[in-house]
């Protein structure tokens, strides 16, 4: 598997597509971006499933909330 990804998201906030770069190199990460349209912040985890070679991204905006 490579190591550094680009990778086109919708902003959860605005629905704007921004492009993320993502570096596998680190293994799993947790972390924020922030859209370049409306400047809000985007959660980003990010979870690599060596077994499958697969790279999992999972977008969300941080306020939603689970009952």
């Amino acid at each position: 598997m490579k190591d550094n990804f680009s990778q086109r998201i919708s902003c959860p906030h605005c629905g704007h597509h921004i492009f993320v770069a993502l570096d596998a190199s680190e293994g799993d990460q947790d972390y924020y971006e922030e859209c370049s349209a409306c400047c809000n912040p985007i959660h980003l985890n990010m979870h690599i499933d060596y077994a499958h070679n697969k790279l999992e991204l999972h977008v969300d905006s941080d306020d939603e909330q689970i009952f």
